[in-house]
C-alpha cells in the first residue's frame, strides 16, 4: 500500500497545490480529495481562502481569531477565482468574508473571518494541555487513494501518526506540507493550519470508509495565536449523536504548544 502511493506522488507532475493563472488559481492534481476524483479536499481551498483573508486590509493590525468555512459545492480541479474583503472595519474586532467560484461563477466555499484585538489581561494566562510526542516520532501514514490519483494527503501533505490511526477513532497526527500551496510561494504559518485543520474528522473516523461516507459541509477554526514552524498536530475525536449528527473535534498544535481548535459537523450516509 505505502509503495502504491509514493509511487503516485512520484508520478505527480504538478509542483504545487496551486499554479497563478491570471489573477485567477489553477487547482492541481495535489489539490484532490478521497471521496470524488475531480473534487478537491476542503484542506486545500480552506487554505487558498486563508492567503485570501491575510491579503486583505489591515493585516497587521489585528490577529485571525477565528475562520468558519462552508463548502457549498463540491470544489473542483482546474481554475478558480478567489474573493476577499473587509465587511466590518474597527480597532478591536474587524469581520472578513471570502469565497471561492468556479469557472461558470458559481459559489463553491464561502468564509468568514473574524479578527480581534489581542489579548490584554495582564499577563494571565491559562494552562495548556500537554504536548502531543513530537512528529519526530510519529509513523508516516500514505494511504493508497481509492481512485487511484494523486491526493491531497500524501501527495501535498506530510500525515505522521504519534497516536491511533485512520478509522480506529481517536487520533493525534502532525501535518506538514510537502509542497508550496502557490507555486513560487513560502506558505504562511496561518495558511499550513488551515491545509491541517480539515483532517480531523479523516483521522479520528469510527465509521468504515467502505461503507461510509463523512463529509464535513463545514469547517471553523479558533486561532489562540498565530503558529510557528512547518508542523501542525491534531489530536481529534468524532462524536455519534444518537439520532442526530456527528461532529469532529481536533485541538491543534504547533512543536511549542496549543495553537487552536477545529470544528466539522459531518453529513454521514452509506455509500450506495
Amino acid at each position: 500500500m505505502v509503495q502504491c502511493s509514493r509511487a503516485l506522488l512520484s508520478a505527480a507532475v504538478a509542483e504545487a497545490v496551486y499554479e497563478p493563472r491570471n489573477g485567477r488559481f489553477l487547482a492541481t492534481e495535489l489539490s484532490r480529495g478521497p471521496w470524488d476524483p475531480g473534487a478537491q479536499h476542503a484542506g486545500a481551498p480552506a487554505a487558498l481562502l486563508m492567503r485570501a483573508f491575510e491579503r486583505c486590509d489591515g493585516a497587521d493590525e489585528l490577529p485571525v481569531a477565528r475562520v468558519t468555512y462552508e463548502f457549498l459545492r463540491p470544489v473542483p480541479l482546474g481554475e478558480l477565482t478567489v474573493q476577499a474583503s473587509v465587511s466590518r472595519r474597527g480597532r478591536r474586532v474587524q469581520m472578513l468574508e471570502g469565497a471561492i467560484l468556479n469557472t461558470d461563477g458559481v459559489e463553491v466555499v464561502r468564509a468568514r473571518a473574524l479578527r480581534v484585538a489581542a489579548a490584554d489581561a495582564g499577563g494571565l494566562t491559562t494552562p495548556e494541555p500537554a504536548l502531543p510526542a513530537g512528529p519526530e516520532h510519529g509513523h508516516t501514514h500514505d494511504p493508497t487513494p481509492p481512485h487511484g490519483l494523486p491526493m491531497f494527503a500524501p501527495a501535498a501533505i506530510e500525515v505522521r501518526f504519534v497516536a491511533g490511526s485512520f478509522g480506529n477513532g481517536p487520533a493525534t497526527a502532525w501535518f506538514r506540507l510537502r509542497v508550496p500551496l502557490i507555486a513560487g510561494e513560502q506558505p504562511s504559518p496561518l495558511q499550513r493550519l488551515a491545509a491541517a485543520g480539515d483532517f480531523g474528522n479523516g483521522i479520528s473516523a469510527v465509521l468504515s470508509w467502505d461503507d461510509y461516507l463523512f463529509i464535513n459541509p463545514d469547517l471553523t477554526l479558533y486561532i489562540d495565536r498565530r503558529p510557528v514552524g512547518e508542523w501542525i498536530c491534531l489530536q481529534s475525536q468524532m462524536t455519534l449523536a444518537p439520532g442526530g449528527i456527528a461532529t469532529a473535534e481536533s485541538v491543534m498544535f504547533d512543536e511549542r504548544g496549543r495553537v487552536g481548535r477545529a470544528t466539522q459537523a459531518l453529513l454521514v450516509a452509506r455509500h450506495g
